[in-house]
């Protein structure tokens, strides 16, 4: 019998969860210890100081819940006569190759964070093991180091003025001889003592303890915004999931403040009254009416960013008007194309774990800090977030929040049921792209009835601001007749990053196990039989 399987963004992540389904642990004990275990695996996508969100359905109970464990604004309690002045608050330029983004870091760029009291919580309310179990992988790895590798040493570059900007961060990543090399073995000897002691002491230790007096004595001596009171009354918020049906499937993903689930039951509820199984993949019909759903869920977007309610986004009448827009469109192919909102930003730097259990539960659990602040706090060994200075997450301006307001954020685990029985759970990174990749993903799986490795690793494209990005993959008539019917189309060379990292696991028809971790990622996969 299976005990489980889990798909995630590094072998030794994987790795981490599958020991707790060997042991007995359910699907939470796996994706918390494989979370921990991230910190040391993909410690250029996530740390413990950021933030992020779980979708979870259990099988028995046949409920799902979303924990949404993200950052808050901080400065709870600190007046403006309190302020820093001034704050550590500094811009710097991240080289994506075809484009450049800015981003400011600095202690005053780190928001309340979330991540730790999130998967404490988890832990507490729905796994079969002590804390300490689950953090025992993560704790053996920062012990003990594990390799950068290309993938990681390939992000890094990309973060380089990030991890460049404080010597203590530096040193931690290799510097000065073996910087961000593939081959430096990345160790963290002061997380694992941090992380032993949480396993004693749970989330206090962050929130109210020893950790929580560190991290405050940074931010006191360096012009940060973080407050005693920020910490002490951060909350997990357990939700109710968006629930959207799409043919025979019962969808769950992430409900508002987030956007990223609201804007992916938009696309589904457009594409319904669409035949997509007699549409062959990769045809130009195929990609032109994934391209107009992309183009009406943009232009939709507006409608949810105005008020952070998906109940307006997926009124029926709303639906309709963008269906019937979607319908013209698709009929005339030239159709003159209006120019689409500018998209906001999102955190590129994001990893996400999904694991099903032989009982039938399924997780999906996606994290982010951010690019990182660009300092480690003195003897913790924690990197924490820089989600405040992500401009289009702050449209009022840098440091303009309200305290102790959740920060909205594009990331959407998504979970698929039929029958009460699980079929898929899947998540992404890739800022804007998360939308996107999820989508295909859930497309190829339950419409195209693609086994699970190729409904991930099928070439993918994504639609903002009348450009047509395109991974390869797609035949060169396909290409040329989209050309002629009015797309600007980018070519990328190979599959990429930028299309997202979607992990995923799922039930086929016939009841097999099926993991993917997505190539563009380095993901990777464990079955536990």
């Amino acid at each position: 019998m299976t005990q489980g399987i889990i798909a995630a963004g590094s072998p030794y992540t994987a790795e981490a969860g599958a020991k707790m389904l060997r042991a007995g642990g359910n699907a939470v004990d796996a994706a918390v210890a494989a979370t921990f275990a991230s910190f040391m695996a993909e410690p250029t996508l996530t740390s413990p100081g950021g933030g992020g969100f779980a979708l979870v359905f259990q099988h028995e109970s046949a409920q799902t819940w979303l924990y949404d464990f993200f950052v808050d604004f901080p400065g709870k309690g600190m007046s403006p006569d309190q302020w820093p002045q001034p704050p550590d608050f500094y811009a710097i330029t991240v080289n994506y190759g075809p484009t450049h983004q800015h981003f400011h870091i600095g202690r005053a760029s780190v928001a309340t964070p979330g991540l730790i009291a999130g998967l404490c919580r988890l832990q507490e309310d729905l796994g079969r093991f002590p804390l300490a179990t689950v953090l025992e992988p993560a704790i053996q790895y920062a012990r003990e180091g594990l390799p950068l590798g290309s993938f990681g040493a390939y992000v890094g570059e990309l973060l380089y003025d990030i991890l460049a900007a404080d010597e203590a961060l530096a040193r931690l990543f290799g510097a000065p001889d073996t910087f961000l090399k593939p081959d430096f073995v990345y160790k963290n000897p002061d997380l694992a003592r941090v992380l032993e002691r949480l396993g004693e002491e749970g989330a206090d230790l962050f929130y109210r303890g020893e950790v929580a007096q560190a991290i405050l004595a940074d931010q006191r001596a360096h012009g940060g915004l973080l407050t005693a009171q920020d910490l002490a009354e951060y909350q997990v918020v357990v939700r109710q999931p968006l629930h959207q049906r799409y043919r025979q499937y019962e969808l769950f993903t992430n409900p508002p403040p987030s956007r990223g689930g609201a804007l992916i039951a938009f696309s589904l509820a457009l594409l319904q009254d669409y035949a997509l199984n007699r549409v062959p993949f990769g045809s130009a019909t195929h990609l032109e009416l994934l391209t107009e759903v992309m183009r009406q869920t943009n232009l939709a977007r507006p409608t949810f960013e105005a008020s952070r309610d998906a109940t307006a986004l997926l009124a029926p009448e709303h639906i309709e008007a963008h269906a019937g827009d979607l319908a013209r469109r698709l009929r005339a192919h030239a159709f003159a194309h209006p120019a689409d909102p500018p998209p906001p930003r999102e955190h590129n730097n994001t990893t996400h774990i999904s694991v099903l259990d032989g009982d039938g539960n399924l997780i999906a659990l996606t994290t982010t800090a951010g690019e990182g602040p660009g300092f480690v706090v003195p003897g913790t060994g924690l990197i924490l977030n820089n989600i405040l200075g992500e401009a289009d997450l702050h449209p009022h301006g840098f440091l303009q929040g309200e305290p102790g307001q959740r920060v909205g954020s594009m990331m959407a685990p998504t979970l698929v049921l039929k029958h009460q029985e699980p079929v898929l759970a899947v998540g992404s990174g890739g800022a804007n792209r998360i939308r996107s990749a999820i989508l295909q993903v859930v497309l190829n799986y339950t419409d195209f009835h693609m086994d699970l490795y190729h409904a991930v690793e099928a070439p993918r494209i994504h639609f903002e601001q009348s450009q047509l990005q395109m991974e390869p993959g797609f035949a060169p008539e396909v290409l040329e007749k989209l050309r002629r019917w009015g797309y600007e189309l980018n070519l990328w060379p190979a599959r990429h990053m930028f299309f997202g990292g979607a992990h995923a696991v799922g039930r086929s028809i016939a009841g097999y196990f099926e993991g993917a971790g997505d190539p563009r990622r380095a993901g990777a996969v464990v079955q536990v039989v």
